[in-house]
């Protein structure tokens, strides 16, 4: 089997498993809201984040708020997502550039969300897709150990960007955002980092590691 036909195999098998891909992160379909809880994500998980922001964006209710804000405020309330120094000066001059530069309009351009503070590929990626429905692979953790168990590149490589980049050219482009949603899924369920069950993964027989294991 080749790798495109491989991906789309994968791909028909976690839409059944996962019909619904949702961004784990609670935005409300408000873009500046994923714009700083993807800062915060970093080392971090989703549901810390959601439930910081909770209170972040009770706080600071619009991005010129935040933008606004006090910034030992927010580093107070982000504290729990760690790095809080460094997230807090991001996410409140990232706000204040897509307020100043942007009219509060998120840019849908690759090159333009790179130049927001804090903002690399995995972010600017996870935007495209869900704001813009783009094509995006966002190269997370789950996304990278993932697929380099099913074969799909050396299990060692560990390069984001690497790693995007040839998923990209297997799978499907109206495929690539909900794809990465989903693996989410099925890394935290499934194929987990320290015990995956295999006996129990729907995509067992097409698994270059599960094959190790036989």
């Amino acid at each position: 089997m080749n790798e495109k036909k491989k991906m789309a195999e994968v791909v028909d098998l976690l839409k059944k498993k996962y019909p619904a891909a949702e961004c784990s992160l609670e935005y409300s379909g408000e873009p500046w809201r994923l714009l700083v809880m993807g800062r915060l994500s970093a080392q971090c998980t989703d549901a810390r984040v959601n439930i910081v922001c909770r209170e972040l964006f009770d706080v600071f209710p619009t991005a010129r708020a935040l933008a606004d804000g006090d910034i030992e405020e927010i580093e107070r309330i982000v504290r729990p997502c760690g790095l809080f120094h460094t997230k807090a000066a991001d996410i409140k001059a990232e706000c204040a550039k897509l307020c100043d530069e942007y009219g509060g309009v998120l840019p849908d351009k690759m090159e333009e969300l790179l130049g927001f503070p804090g903002v690399g590929r995995k972010i600017a990626n996870l935007l495209l897709g869900d704001i813009y429905h783009k094509p995006a692979i966002v190269a997370d953790t789950h996304c990278i150990r993932i697929c380099g168990r099913l074969g799909f590149y050396p299990e060692g490589q560990k390069d984001p960007t690497k790693v995007e980049k040839a998923l990209v050219a297997i799978t499907e482009p109206k495929e690539q955002s909900d794809l990465c949603h989903r693996l989410v899924l099925f890394g935290r369920e499934i194929c987990t980092a320290r015990a995956p069950r295999c006996k129990e993964c729907p995509l067992s027989h097409i698994c270059t590691k599960n094959h190790e294991k036989i």
